[in-house]
Parts: C-alpha cells; sequence; structure tokens
C-alpha cells in the first residue's frame, strides 16, 4: 500500500479530506498547536479543566501515603501512587476508537468540582480545579483527604509542537503533595514534576499518548525518585515503559521498572522484603469522581458549560456542536474586552498567583530543576 493512500487508514470516510488538510496545517503551523481547531470527529466531549481528577482516580492508594512508617516508605507510596494515576491520564480515555481525541479548551474561570466518597473509612477525597488562565491556559487544582491528612496542589499547563508525524507536548507545572498526620513531627512535601507527552499515530488518524524523558518526585526528607520513560521503538522496546529509582545521596534503595499501563515490579528487594515483587499493576479498577447532575451545576461548572457541545459530539451532531462552541468563545472574547474596557479583570474564585514559590525553589533546587520559569504558572488554594 503507498503511503498516500495510507494517510487517515483510521479516519472515517466522510472526516478524511478534513482531516487531510488538518495534517497540512500542523505541519505549517508556528506557535503553540493547542490555539488550532481540530476536526470535529477528533473532538473530545470533555474539557481539560476535567483532567486533574486522573490524579485522584485511586483514592485508597492516596490515602495510604500518610500510613507509610518513615519517609523512605511514604516514598515508595507516593511513587505508586503516582504511577497508578498514569493509565487513567494518558491511554484509559481513549474512545472505543482507541484514538487520542483533543480536550474542548476550558474558558477562564471554568471550574470542576467533585469527590470520592468515603469507602473503608479511609474518609472523603475532595477535587476543586479552575481554569486559572486562557492565554496561556493553565489549569489550577487542589485535591484533599483531610482525615488521612494528604494534600495535592497544582497547575498545568502545554506546550506543542509538530515534529515529522508526532505532536511533542511539553507539560510546564508540577504538583506538591502535602503529608501531615498526628503522628509526624513536621509536614513532609513532595514535588512532583511532569513527564512530557509525544502523540504518535496521527498519520493514520488514530492518535495515542506516549510519555517521553525525565521526571521526578523531590521530598523536604532528602529523598528522590527519578524515573524515565520511553516506549516502542522501530526494532524494540515496549510501549509504556519506565524506569524509576528511589534514592538519597547517589545511593538507590528501590528500584522499579515495567510498563506503566501495565504491570510494573521491584528490581530486586521489596518494600515487604520479597525479591522481584509486583510493584503496581494498571488493571486495578479506578474509580470515577462523583459530580452533581449537570442541572445542579453552577453557571461555571465544566460539564454545564459545555452541555450542548458535549452532547453534540457524542451523538454525531458536529453541526450543533461547532454553532455551540463558537458561540461561547465569541462569548468569552467580547467579555475579556469588557473587562478591559471597564479595568475590572477577572477575579479567581478558588486559586491566588504566588509570585514567588519558595517551597517549590528549594525542592527543585535539590535535583538541579530549574524554577525561574515556574513562578508565572504557580498557584496555591485560596484559605476558605
Amino acid at each position: 500500500m503507498g503511503a498516500e493512500e495510507e494517510v487517515g487508514a483510521a479516519v472515517p470516510a466522510d472526516q478524511k479530506q478534513g482531516w487531510g488538510q488538518f495534517l497540512k496545517s500542523i505541519a505549517t503551523f508556528s506557535g503553540d498547536l493547542s490555539s488550532m481547531t481540530a476536526p470535529s470527529f477528533i473532538l473530545s466531549p470533555v474539557s481539560l479543566v476535567e483532567f486533574p481528577a486522573y490524579w485522584g482516580e485511586h483514592p485508597s492508594q492516596f490515602a495510604e501515603i500518610a500510613k507509610g512508617k518513615d519517609e523512605v516508605e511514604r516514598m515508595v507510596l507516593v511513587l505508586k501512587w503516582f504511577i497508578g494515576t498514569l493509565k487513567g491520564q494518558f491511554t484509559a480515555r481513549n474512545t472505543s476508537m482507541g484514538s487520542e481525541k483533543k480536550p474542548l479548551n476550558p474558558i477562564l474561570g471554568e471550574l470542576f468540582l467533585g469527590k470520592w466518597g468515603d469507602k473503608d473509612g479511609r474518609g472523603d477525597t475532595t477535587l476543586v480545579a479552575e481554569q486559572v488562565s486562557h492565554h496561556p491556559p493553565i489549569t489550577a487544582y487542589h485535591i484533599e483527604n483531610a482525615k488521612a491528612g494528604v494534600t495535592l496542589e497544582g497547575h498545568c499547563a502545554q506546550k506543542t509542537s509538530f515534529s515529522g508525524r508526532a505532536i511533542n507536548v511539553k507539560q510546564v507545572g508540577h504538583a506538591m503533595m502535602r503529608v501531615k498526620t498526628a503522628s509526624m513531627a513536621n509536614e513532609e512535601l513532595y514535588l512532583i514534576t511532569l513527564p512530557n507527552l509525544v502523540i504518535e499515530g496521527l498519520w493514520y488518524g488514530s492518535p495515542y499518548v506516549e510519555l517521553t524523558g525525565t521526571s521526578y518526585i523531590q521530598s523536604t526528607s532528602g529523598l528522590l525518585t527519578t524515573l524515565t520513560y520511553t516506549g516502542k521503538g522501530y526494532f524494540s522496546g515496549k510501549s509504556h515503559s519506565f524506569k524509576a529509582s528511589i534514592g538519597a545521596g547517589g545511593s538507590s534503595l528501590y528500584n522499579i521498572e515495567g510498563e506503566w499501563a501495565g504491570v510494573s515490579k521491584y528490581k530486586g528487594k521489596s518494600l515487604s522484603g520479597g525479591k522481584d515483587d509486583v510493584f503496581w499493576d494498571a488493571n486495578t479498577p479506578r474509580e470515577e469522581i462523583h459530580v452533581d447532575d449537570v442541572d445542579s451545576q453552577g453557571d461555571m461548572e465544566s460539564r454545564k458549560v459545555w452541555k450542548t457541545v458535549a452532547n453534540g459530539i457524542r451523538t454525531g451532531d458536529y453541526d450543533t456542536a461547532s454553532r455551540d462552541k463558537a458561540r461561547i468563545e465569541n462569548e468569552q472574547r467580547n467579555k475579556r474586552k469588557d473587562e478591559a474596557a471597564n479595568g475590572t479583570p477577572h477575579q479567581l474564585e478558588h486559586f491566588v498567583h504566588v509570585d514567588d514559590d519558595q517551597e517549590y525553589r528549594q525542592l527543585a533546587a535539590k535535583f538541579g530543576g530549574k524554577p525561574a520559569n515556574e513562578d508565572a504558572y504557580r498557584r496555591k488554594p485560596r484559605v476558605h
């Protein structure tokens, strides 16, 4: 089969022409690709502001972190929870078509609120996410299990570019986990940096995500987890592979490797003292977040904002979806113009901007991170 015949092999017949034009557009586009309008069949009915919920889909693992008997065990549990979030974030959200969809770009001030209820005495785990910037698009989030004494706060933005036949996505931002229980003398912090992504499969119209590069989890205890990500090459390797090392001062305490969307194992000794034990099985069921019915939501809550658009995408009524999407975007542009003219800028509801995040700077410096580029994006939750 020739290359021209292969293009868009997985694309619906009535969308092939649009898909070919889209590929040509991204190949010549200069700037951040997230601002481009994708063909209707590749759009997701879900807003990007919902994505922080993937951090909490294993709420028992989240709460379990506080039960670690010392800083080493707690770091192992933080890593286990983190690896457990990756399948949901980057593969399990794929549709029955088996391809990645472009999420809806949130409007400024858009909210996503929900919780994972108490189960087996672990306590409720709550999520507050808010779109804190539209240009560039930045989502801030706060996840907390008050009973367990575990909190995650952070933000994420994305910078995208096209290279060959793939889209490269640099995740800008980080998360900060806080662990504090009655038995701990001091609160422990864990700085979690974000892996970069490559979206492959564009040529065939069946995009999928692979993680690349290195990310870190740095604790105030001095322990550092280093993660490296690799995918399937032309001749060798497995998709969604990673290696992780937990240590301090150049010495390694635990090593883990495997597939973050499958099974990973300790390499050598495990936390329980065994050898080559299973670290995490990504087939462990995920718990969906509970969200109020759309009719009960506030006007700025995500599923209410995008109700008509989402219904149109799910039912294949792309004309209705496109019209309502355009209406929302035009209303937002007019709102920003009015705010600028009246000198009344948008006020965030749940987060505030922090110009100089000392906690982040101090932890990033421990592994040679470069925090200077983070200041503009850092948010913390308001005190309620």
